[in-house]
């Protein structure tokens, strides 16, 4: 791995642990203006707790050594909550840069940690 390619990788991944962890931790408080968006978007209040947990869990899978796998499925999930942040603004018409910014940025900063992460963070496939 190139230095060039370890400065990206944790760049984007400090940045994006922290915005994970953040969000995380302003969802399992209930922030006001967290449960006023949820409410919102339309999901329940419960939603927020479950959402806050898996991304606390994520940030500490995705920055602990060893455990590729479970990185992997952190990565997925964090793609996959991001990307249904995204959609749910396009499905109720929310046209604010601010309810596209966030999950977009977190968007590009997950694929920048996940395609430049060191060797021994990714699966090593075998031919069985």
């Amino acid at each position: 791995m190139t230095k060039r390619n370890k400065i990206i990788y944790w760049i984007a991944t400090v940045w994006l642990s922290l915005g994970m962890l953040s969000t995380g931790i302003v969802q399992l408080l209930k922030v006001k203006g967290e449960v006023a968006l949820f409410t919102q978007l339309g999901y329940p209040i419960y939603f927020l707790t479950l959402l806050g947990i898996w991304k606390v869990l994520g940030v500490i899978a995705i920055l602990i050594p060893k455990f590729t796998l479970l990185k992997e499925w952190a990565y997925a999930g964090f793609f996959f909550a991001m990307s249904g942040a995204v959609f749910s603004h396009i499905a109720v018409a929310d046209h604010s840069f601010s309810g596209y910014f966030g999950p977009m940025l977190l968007l590009v900063l997950i694929v920048l940690s996940w395609y430049f992460r060191p060797a021994e963070r990714k699966i090593v496939s075998t031919n069985l």
